[in-house]
């Protein structure tokens, strides 16, 4: 049951992550610059997957350095502390997630990030040619949009590091999929002929719901994570201790 639990835990972290919009705002600038300058299919193709490939690799690099910390720096500081930090720390960032992450002033998917952020990553999306550059720009939009990603990867990295060897890879893998999952979605579309354009009219139809979705999931996941892993294990030891003392 432990082991479900956890995997649980980590597949809503990463479906949270999943639902930060950053990457895939670039990967449908970079792609549609890529069609609008006719670049050839396999041009096309190999700029977004090695932008999913960048944003994979960063991915997995931050969820390591989680684990090494949670395992080693963190190891002396109490668990239920941790937890308790960092349920409050996801139930703050859901309701910035719910205030401030579009910027609803603005027309299409405007996110959050200062204009001067804004202009160059889209600079950048137009003037990706090659393969490396578009590798660079995927590690880059996951460090922009680290005070975001971090809280669901440091709980997907504590609830790994109390998982056997033989789990922990598995569970490294399950976040990147889960995680990825809109990054290959598009990369798919893309790659069977869809038009960016389209994929970018769905996503401001539905910007409210993605919005809805991570606010709601950081919540659950920070009140779900305070009851069963800070109330769980102070306040119950302590009903049962005032129990056998009564008894």
């Amino acid at each position: 049951m432990y082991i479900l639990e956890s995997l649980a835990i980590i597949s809503l972290a990463a479906l949270i992550h999943a639902t930060f919009q950053l990457s895939v705002s670039v990967l449908t600038l970079m792609s549609g610059h890529a069609i609008g300058s006719r670049a050839k299919h396999s041009r096309l193709l190999k700029l977004s997957w090695n932008f999913i490939f960048g944003v994979a690799v960063s991915t997995v690099l931050l969820l390591a350095t989680a684990v090494f910390i949670t395992t080693n720096t963190l190891k002396g500081i109490p668990e239920s502390l941790l937890w308790a930090g960092l349920s409050g720390l996801v139930i703050g960032l859901g309701i910035a997630v719910g205030l401030f992450y579009y910027r609803w002033s603005s027309p299409g998917t405007t996110l959050w990030l200062p204009r001067s952020l804004a202009r160059y990553l889209s600079s950048r999306a137009r003037k990706t040619k090659q393969s490396a550059e578009s590798f660079a720009l995927g590690i880059v939009t996951i460090f922009l949009e680290i005070i975001f990603v971090l809280p669901p990867i440091f709980i997907a990295g504590l609830t790994i590091s109390h998982l056997e060897n033989m789990w922990q890879l598995f569970a490294v893998l399950l976040y990147l999929v889960i995680s990825l999952m809109p990054l290959l979605i598009l990369g798919i579309l893309i790659g069977g002929g869809k038009s960016p354009s389209r994929i970018q009219a769905w996503r401001e139809k539905n910007k409210l719901f993605l919005q809805f979705t991570a606010c709601a999931g950081l919540m659950i996941l920070g009140i779900y994570l305070y009851i069963s892993h800070v109330t769980a294990t102070e306040v119950v030891p302590i009903v049962q201790d005032l129990g056998g003392f009564n008894g």
